[in-house]
């Protein structure tokens, strides 16, 4: 990697030569301006107003223009001869646990290389002492004409330093929170925590630029004659109405993608299929999650077992009713048959009697 600034780490007495390397790149497609009649390119070319003529870069040089329109020309001579320690030097001025850092604060990063053979001790020496003091390093460096902060930390096995703004130019965040008073139970904090829980970690490595990889189509289907791809369709949205209920279906949402979907919200129906997803209503004061969410739903069912029960129960005394009603019939048959049986009986006796009086 080719260096950008050469110089020394002052670490007290210990002079550490090193290379300034940038420690990003990026990736960004960049576009020209044209002229859209005929496709020209259209150019920026930098004319001396005086001359009123066209200059190479050669030719240009810096100044500073004071408030009365004054320009006070300077050299890179001058500004190599500035009274600052740090002109050639990055001089650390303390040691700090990393967590004192606003990262508010952090510019662009660098990888800082050791310079020659000689600088590999003292190199390894002030990179081993900050891997176990868990501690960064602030300095100070002059770098493109001011002097700036920077932090020293260690990544893998190289000594890395990140830009930092000085302290005033960190803004104070005044007007920026909300001007409402905002109350939030502890049951919306459940949810959301329940929602990061559920989100979990990623590693940064999968993550990449979308944006960039959509452009890079498009320009594709642009020089090969083709029409761009179609846009995907938005995702649906709609006005959150209920702070609970989006947390709660996003909890959902989120257990689906990862295939960790809860059987209670899976559920099946009969004959094995699944059950529909429950309408998101706006929740009570109360919290509705847990044994209360069982609860709400043993009491709901209740109703519906209890008329279930009493349909059975009807139906099982008309049947009874039925059975005890044939039973019945078929005893007064029974008495009714018996009583006509005896009264055959006695009747037939007198019959034959009264016939052998007359035979007499």
């Amino acid at each position: 990697m080719r260096s950008i600034w050469n110089g020394a780490i002052s670490f007290g007495l210990v002079s550490i030569p090193i290379k300034l390397v940038n420690a990003t790149e990026s990736h960004t497609i960049s576009f020209r301006q044209i002229h859209t009649e005929d496709g020209g390119r259209i150019r920026y070319r930098k004319v001396c107003e005086l001359e009123e003529r066209e200059v190479t870069q050669a030719e240009i040089g810096k100044a500073y223009e004071d408030a009365d329109g004054t320009i006070v020309p300077i050299t890179d001579e001058d500004l190599a001869h500035l009274p600052l320690p740090t002109a050639k030097t990055i001089d650390i001025v303390a040691f700090v646990p990393a967590e004192r850092i606003d990262p508010l604060q952090m510019e662009n990063a660098y990888y800082l290389a050791a310079s020659g053979a000689p600088a590999a001790k003292p190199y390894t020496l002030l990179r081993e002492a900050l891997k176990r003091s868990r501690k960064v390093a602030i300095a100070k460096f002059a770098l493109r004409g001011r002097e700036r902060l920077g932090m020293l930390r260690v990544v893998d096995d190289v000594i890395a330093m990140h830009g930092l703004l000085w302290p005033d130019e960190i803004r104070a965040p005044q007007g920026v929170a909300p001007d409402v008073d905002v109350t939030v139970r502890d049951q919306e904090l459940d949810l959301a925590d329940a929602l990061m829980d559920t989100l979990g970690e990623v590693d940064l490595q999968d993550l990449h630029d979308e944006y960039r990889e959509a452009l890079e189509e498009v320009i594709a289907a642009k020089a090969a004659g083709e029409a761009p791809p179609e846009a995907p369709e938005p995702a649906p949205g709609g006005k959150v109405l209920d702070l609970m209920a989006a947390l709660e279906k996003s909890v959902r949402a989120a257990k689906r993608s990862r295939g960790e979907e809860a059987a209670e919200e899976v559920g099946e129906g009969e004959a094995g299929e699944p059950a529909e997803e429950a309408e998101v209503r706006h929740l009570p004061r109360g919290r509705r999650t847990g044994a209360a969410a069982k609860k709400t739903t043993t009491r709901k069912s209740a109703p519906a077992a209890k008329k279930t029960a009493a349909k059975k129960t009807t139906a099982a005394a008309k049947k009874s009713t039925s059975g005890t009603s044939k039973t019945a019939r078929s005893s007064r048959s029974t008495k009714k048959t018996a009583t006509t049986a005896k009264g055959t009986e006695k009747k037939t006796p007198a019959k034959k009697t009264a016939s052998r009086k007359r035979t007499a």
